[in-house]
C-alpha cells in the first residue's frame, strides 16, 4: 500500500524512500511488532475466555508440562494478524509472490486454526482427520508451487537449483510442483512438530525469516546475483518484506510465549509459518538451503519418523520421547536449557545455510 506511494516522488522528494525494500522491510517488521504488542493482550484475554480449559496437554507426556494446563491456545492468530496487516502495508500489491506467500501462509493458519478448534472444543490432543488435513495442505501447497513455476522464465521456474554449485540447474518440469509440495507441506508439519516447549518454535522461525529476508533480497537484486553467483529471481526481493513482518510478529508474540507461557501460538501458527518459510524458498528457488537453515526443524521431524518406524518394525523406541526436545527433557534436561541449546543450534545452522551463498 504505502508502496504506491513511490509514484509521488517526483513532486515530494522524500517519498522515493519508500522505493527500497530495505526501507520497507525495517517498516514491516516494526509494523508487525507493534501491532502485536497493541493487540496481543485484548486477544490473549479473549482466547482465555471463549476456550475456558485451553489447550489439553498429552497425559503421557513430560509430567512439568501439566502445569501448563489451563493456557490458551491459537495465538498463531496474533502472529498471523500482525503479518498480514503489515505485509498488505509495507510490500507491493503488484508483486505475485507476495500473494503466493500469503496465500500459503492464510491457507495453512486456517487449517490450523480449524484443528486447533476441534482440540479445544473437544478437550482433547486429536484434532480432526490426518487424512482430510494432508489432503487440504497438499492442495494449497500444489497451487501455490504452480503459481511459482508460471512466474518465472520458461525452463528455469521449474528446476531445482543446487548450493555450493553455480551451474548446477536440475529441470524438474511438472515435477516441480510435487517438490514445492514437498518443501511447503514439509516445512509446515516440521515447525509444527516443533512447537512443543515455550518459545522453542518461534525463535527458529524467526531466525529462518531473517536469513529468507537476506536470500530472498540478493537473489531478487540482479546486481548481487550476479556477484555472488546465484540465480537471479525477479521480484523475489520482495519477500524480503513479508520475512520483515514474520520477524517483528515473532518477537512480538515471543514476549507473551516466554516462559511461562501466557498463551501457545498452536496448530494455527506453527503450521502457518512453517508453510510461510517453505513458499518463500520455493519461490527465491532455495528449497535445498532450507533444509540447512531449518534443520533444526529436519532433525525434530526424523526423530518422529525414526521413532515410530523403529517402534512399529522392532518393538523398541530410540528415543526416549518424540520430537527430539521431548527425548532431552526426558533425560532431565530443564525446559529453557532445551529451548537456549536448540537456538543455539539454528544460529548455527542458519550461518551455514548463508555460507552456501558464497562457496560456489
Amino acid at each position: 500500500m504505502l508502496y504506491a506511494l513511490v509514484q509521488f516522488s517526483d513532486q515530494i522528494g522524500p517519498l522515493n524512500v519508500f522505493r527500497y525494500i530495505t526501507f520497507r522491510t525495517g517498516g514491516a517488521i516494526m509494523t508487525a511488532l507493534l501491532f502485536v504488542f497493541l493487540f496481543g493482550p485484548a486477544i490473549i484475554d479473549l482466547l482465555r475466555v471463549k476456550q475456558g480449559k485451553g489447550q489439553p496437554i498429552r497425559e503421557d507426556g513430560p509430567q512439568s508440562h501439566l502445569a501448563k494446563k489451563g493456557t490458551p491456545t491459537m495465538g498463531g492468530l496474533m502472529i498471523l494478524s500482525g503479518v498480514t496487516v503489515s505485509t498488505l502495508l509495507w510490500a507491493s500489491w503488484a508483486n505475485p509472490y507476495v500473494w503466493i506467500v500469503l496465500f500459503v501462509t492464510l491457507s495453512y493458519g486456517a487449517i490450523g486454526f480449524y484443528d486447533d478448534y476441534l482440540k479445544v472444543t473437544r478437550s482433547q490432543t486429536a484434532g480432526f482427520s490426518t487424512r482430510l488435513r494432508f489432503l487440504a495442505e497438499v492442495l494449497v501447497a500444489a497451487l501455490a508451487a504452480w503459481a511459482v513455476m508460471r512466474m518465472g522464465s520458461a525452463g528455469f521456474s521449474s528446476s531445482l537449483t543446487v548450493p555450493f554449485f553455480k551451474n548446477v540447474v536440475i529441470p524438474l518440469g511438472f515435477f516441480f510442483v510435487l517438490l514445492g509440495v514437498l518443501v511447503i507441506a514439509g516445512a509446515g508439519n516440521a515447525v509444527n512438530l516443533t512447537d512443543g516447549l515455550d518459545g522453542l518454535a518461534i525463535v527458529p522461525v524467526m531466525i529462518a525469516a531473517a536469513t529468507f529476508g537476506l536470500i530472498a533480497y540478493l537473489s531478487g537484486n540482479a546486481n548481487f546475483a550476479r556477484y555472488l553467483q546465484i540465480h537471479y529471481v525477479q521480484g523475489a526481493g520482495e519477500l524480503a518484506v513479508i520475512c520483515g513482518a514474520l520477524i517483528g510478529a515473532g518477537l512480538g508474540f515471543l514476549w507473551f510465549n516466554a516462559p511461562p507461557a501466557m498463551i501457545f501460538m498452536g496448530d494455527t501458527g506453527s503450521l502457518a509459518l512453517g508453510g510461510a518459510l517453505g513458499a518463500i524458498a520455493v519461490a527465491t528457488k532455495h528449497e535445498i538451503v532450507l533444509a540447512i537453515v531449518g534443520g533444526l526443524f529436519v532433525l525434530e521431524t526424523l526423530s518422529v519418523i525414526i521413532q515410530v518406524s523403529s517402534y512399529k518394525l522392532t518393538g523398541k523406541r530410540v528415543f526416549r520421547m518424540a520430537p527430539l526436545h521431548h527425548h532431552f527433557e526426558q533425560k532431565g534436561w530443564q525446559e529453557s536449557t532445551v529451548v537456549v541449546r536448540f537456538w543455539i543450534i539454528s544460529v548455527v545452522l542458519a550461518l551455514v545455510g548463508l555460507a552456501t551463498l558464497k562457496l560456489r
